[in-house]
């Protein structure tokens, strides 16, 4: 199949865009939201107004809450607003200064959480990251163990958790970018995004693995060393649409949620299209390929 015969120009891509996530980063970091930070949040509606945002920030800064305070706005007539931790009444006072200007003002909802609360939801979020993919590479490593030539089983769990890599790093740099110039911030839904990514991920590449697994086992063990590139191919062309199609088709409902949605839905959405997109493109263009190249690099030690 054409994806094994032209492995290094899809290697070089992920490097790519593995490499582009990484500068992002690294440059601009991760503007992470009150979930992980602690702060107060404020969402508003105004149905009989059609301020701005500029106007919204003026009124506030009127009342020297300090300079990180962060209004968004969702919908036609909706504001979210984010600051410091905010006391009650310094909230009724942001409210009183918007509703001068604007006339009805309904407040939609107000969250505070504290710094310390903060850091522990970061904590758990990274560890519940890591105890899944830890436990998807035991799950792959054992479910392959029954075809341990010409590629050993544990090999197929570590091109898995490298992928994973390749997958979620791309949303990561893409939320860095956003967070950069548009203002968008990592809370807890993203943490969900990219646990589903991690999901989704691993069930195409599963796929992929599968197919090829019931491929070897019908071909006779002394051929598979000699025929091992052509199995590859052959199981990525038999999957290649099914992945392909799959995709596509819950790529279309987070477009409309996208497009649709709330605010806080929107993002969600973005990070699932983007962590999808890429994670479909690995299990084909990726981690089969990767299989053909561990192999290579084996015969290729053993040859020494």
């Amino acid at each position: 199949m054409f994806v094994i015969r032209h492995r290094k120009i899809f290697y070089c891509l992920s490097l790519i865009l593995v490499v582009s996530s990484i500068v992002a980063v690294s440059l601009w970091g991760i503007d992470f939201g009150i979930d992980f930070t602690g702060g107060s949040l404020l969402e508003i509606n105004l149905p009989n107004s059609s301020l701005d945002k500029t106007v919204i920030e003026q009124a506030i800064s009127s009342l020297n809450l300090g300079k990180d305070f962060l209004v968004q706005e969702t919908g036609d007539t909706g504001f979210i607003l984010k600051s410091k931790t905010l006391s009650t009444n310094e909230k009724d006072a942001v409210v009183s200064v918007i509703r001068e200007r604007a006339g009805e003002v309904e407040e939609i909802k107000f969250n505070s959480i504290g710094p310390t609360l903060g850091r522990e939801l970061r904590s758990k979020a990274l560890l519940a990251i890591i105890v899944v993919i830890l436990s998807i590479m035991i799950y792959v490593a054992i479910a392959f163990s029954g075809v341990s030539k010409p590629v050993s089983s544990w090999k197929y769990g570590l091109i898995t958790v490298i992928a994973f890599v390749h997958d979620v790093s791309v949303p990561i740099g893409l939320f860095s970018f956003l967070g950069r110039f548009y203002g968008v911030e990592v809370d807890t839904l993203f943490v969900i995004a990219i646990l589903v990514v991690l999901g989704y991920s691993v069930n195409d590449t599963i796929v992929v693995f599968d197919r090829i697994r019931e491929n070897l086992k019908n071909i006779p063990e002394n051929q598979r060393n000699s025929r091992f590139d052509d199995i590859v191919g052959e199981g990525l062309s038999q999957t290649f649409g099914r992945s392909i199609n799959t995709s596509l088709t819950t790529l279309l409902a987070l477009f409309a949620l996208v497009i649709l949605g709330s605010e806080a839905t929107k993002w969600f959405s973005l990070a699932l299209i983007a962590g999808i997109t890429v994670g479909t493109y690995s299990s084909i263009f990726f981690a089969a390929p990767m299989l053909v190249t561990m192999h290579k690099w084996q015969n290729r030690n053993l040859k020494r």
